[in-house]
């Protein structure tokens, strides 16, 4: 059972109508390093997980990852929502526009479509864990160039925290990694 708290985790803000952005975005919305994808990686990968507490560490990460998922499309939303067909189209967002309007689409900055081969799960939880770890460190490095992207303070405030998740994130698989080892170990698996 969920409990949904109908309101961010963190305030997503826009001072400017910065459509190039928006595009730049759409990479954590739908591409492979996505909030999408690190959000379903780890809930589907959190079943195999030979003790509870990596379980527990995965599905508190997934969750948490489908609630920054929500703060990509808010800053994505509110950036385009007043904008016209032709700036949608002189940003390259035309093509977006003329198949799903202003309503949000999984896809990354270029137009590819979200797909489930972005995600991995190959029950081996130390192979998990190497893999949530490098997602995390390939986000963190993506909310980097996207700071670096734009001029806009809400929207480089709203992606610095998100940034920083990622870093925790990391840590925290890095912990439930050693966690996991040190079980397995025991039971001469590795």
């Amino acid at each position: 059972m969920w409990i949904y708290e109908k309101k961010l985790q963190y305030p997503a803000w826009v001072e400017s109508c910065d459509l190039r952005i928006a595009k730049l975005l759409f990479a954590q919305y739908g591409g492979p390093d996505s909030e999408l994808s690190a959000g379903l990686r780890y809930l589907s990968q959190r079943y195999n997980m030979p003790i509870p507490e990596a379980k527990a560490v995965l599905t508190d990460i997934g969750t948490e990852e489908l609630a920054h998922w929500e703060i990509i499309a808010t800053l994505i939303y509110k950036i385009i929502e007043r904008a016209t067909p032709k700036q949608l189209e002189e940003a390259s967002l035309g093509a977006h526009y003329v198949q799903h309007g202003r309503d949000l689409y999984p896809h990354d900055a270029s137009g590819v479509p979200w797909t489930a081969a972005y995600i991995q799960a190959i029950e081996d939880p130390i192979a998990n864990l190497h893999e949530d770890m490098a997602a995390e460190e390939k986000a963190r490095t993506t909310y980097e160039h996207l700071i670096q992207s734009t001029n806009d303070r809400g929207v480089i405030e709203t992606l610095s925290f998100l940034r920083e998740r990622e870093v925790v994130h990391f840590q925290r698989f890095g912990e439930t990694l050693r966690l996991v080892q040190e079980h397995l170990d025991r039971k001469m698996y590795y």
